[in-house]
């Protein structure tokens, strides 16, 4: 499968897929990206896992809520070698603050074909997952 044919529900399908490992809110977020709905808070302990590869550094993270396409956000690739991963985490020029955007379309452009979320990294960075 190519990001080209990807469509937002795949792009759920695949958060939910690799959320699910991580976090205990992971089908009501996937759900919720697929619908538009916010998704509910969640805790610490359980969230999503993040690898930002231009630290070479983990993060915890919170699923907090979808968000619509205003702003600026920062790509958040699923399925790299790494489920979660990006380039720039705290500290980093480029870093949105846990602003996510996901490319469900593939075209390289944010638009209301991509999945966008609120997901703040939580410190600090650990060298394994």
């Amino acid at each position: 499968m190519t990001r080209s044919i990807l469509n937002r529900a795949t792009i759920a399908g695949l958060a939910l897929a690799t959320l699910t490992v991580f976090s205990p809110v992971a089908p009501a977020f996937a759900q919720g990206l697929v619908a538009g709905a916010p998704p509910p808070g969640a805790g610490r302990a359980g969230g999503p896992v993040i690898y930002v590869r231009g630290q070479g550094l983990y993060y915890d993270s919170i699923v907090l809520a979808a968000l619509p396409n205003a702003g600026p956000f920062q790509l958040l690739e699923v399925g790299g070698d790494f489920p979660l991963e990006t380039d720039f985490g705290p500290g980093d020029l480029g870093f949105a603050g846990g602003r996510w955007w996901v490319d469900a379309d593939g075209d390289g452009e944010m638009d209301d074909d991509d999945v966008y979320f609120l997901c703040p990294l939580l410190g600090p960075g650990r060298e394994a997952p």
